[in-house]
């Protein structure tokens, strides 16, 4: 079962995550400064220094109270970080957590660096950690995410109606996918993995 005071780092040929600390900020001010498409689906908004450091403390805080576990994403292809993602809504009782928060800068996206990081992290959730579900969510307008957690072997459970606020105060309705353990053993380990080897 996961520890939350464990720091856990995952990594392959490809890609190294690592516990997300306060340190991390520097690491990542590019993205917050440079970068404002990343943020437009994000229901937590990391678009300037101010919000990029209350993003970082509110993920570092949800770890300390075991409700979520947050990673930095380091590129080994390119040696350079390219982002976040992290488990959340762990629910210990029921087996299951969401993945999710995870947003890449632009020269990352479409490089198989997420068919990476998913497949570690996946492994480690359902291998190492004991969950039984996965769940995934995101905007149902967000067509290039959904697109994503589909081609590792997500499979839509359905629409949830004006869930969430928009950044722009408008309402959302989000999107569920998720994988389940015996899927992951059975067919969705083999299939993301020969994708990881394209």
């Amino acid at each position: 079962m996961i520890d939350f005071n464990r720091d856990y780092i995952l990594e392959n040929e490809r890609v190294k995550l690592t516990p997300l600390t306060e340190s991390d900020y520097h690491n990542l001010l590019p993205f917050a400064l440079h970068e404002p498409d990343i943020w437009r689906y994000s229901l937590i908004q990391a678009g300037s220094p101010e919000k990029l450091k209350i993003y970082i403390e509110k993920a570092i805080s949800d770890r300390k109270n075991k409700y979520a576990y947050p990673f930095l994403v380091f590129d080994k292809l390119t040696k350079a970080y390219a982002g976040s993602t992290r488990f959340y809504d762990i629910q210990i009782d029921n087996l299951a957590l969401q993945l999710g928060f995870t947003w890449y800068g632009k020269t990352f996206q479409g490089t198989g660096l997420n068919k990476h990081c998913k497949y570690l992290l996946l492994a480690f959730a359902f291998e190492e950690l004991g969950f039984m579900r996965v769940e995934f969510r995101a905007d149902e307008d967000n067509k290039r995410s959904i697109a994503a957690m589909k081609s590792i072997g997500c499979k839509t459970d359905g629409i949830l109606r004006s869930n969430a606020f928009k950044p722009d105060g408008t309402r959302r309705n989000s999107i569920v996918l998720s994988i389940l353990e015996d899927e992951w053993t059975s067919e969705v380990k083999k299939q993301l993995f020969l994708k990881l080897k394209k």
